[in-house]
């Protein structure tokens, strides 16, 4: 099979990364979303509303696109089954555009998008591996830089202890 990276799958994680995550930094003590004067080249940091980063900065969202909901739900229960994964978001229907040995191909696919810690990831990233049926197979992770602390609570409880 051909990996299944694509344009418009790298612009969705952009999107639900930007979505979900916003654009968060630490300074000394502060912490908080970047106000437009510093993602401009200003200086300005808002005032940070929920716990530092350096309390959250362990947790990760692991996007891994998938061919079929077969696939999605076989790697899904594994990750969760294998407390690699607290849990699995499947994403359907992204039309995903790439070039493979030198052709440009359009298929249908599904997102997931595990919660996870990082400590898991090499071993995440392993079992997707094994599992999935891609030569190439996307496992991309972005750090989690504000949640709500009784989910993130609820991630280091279900996922394996450090």
């Amino acid at each position: 099979m051909f990996p299944r990276a694509s344009y418009l799958a790298c612009l969705l994680v952009g999107f639900l990364t930007a979505l979900f995550f916003g654009a968060f930094v630490c300074s000394g003590n502060d912490c908080g979303f970047l106000s437009q004067d510093l993602v401009s080249g200003g200086s300005t940091v808002a005032a940070a509303s929920s716990p530092p980063l350096r309390e959250m900065n362990h947790f990760r969202a692991v996007f891994v696109t998938v061919p079929n909901i077969e696939v999605a739900k076989k790697i899904a229960s594994g990750l969760v089954s294998n407390k690699l994964a607290a849990c699995v978001n499947i994403i359907p229907q992204v039309i995903s555009v790439y070039e493979w040995e030198g052709k440009i191909n359009e298929d249908s696919e599904l997102i997931l998008m595990i919660k996870s810690q990082e400590s898991l990831f090499t071993e995440l990233e392993k079992f997707v591996k094994d599992n999935h049926p891609y030569d190439v197979p996307e496992v991309i992770a972005v750090p989690i830089q504000q949640g709500s602390q009784t989910y993130l609570d609820w991630i280091s409880q279900v996922t394996k202890k450090n």
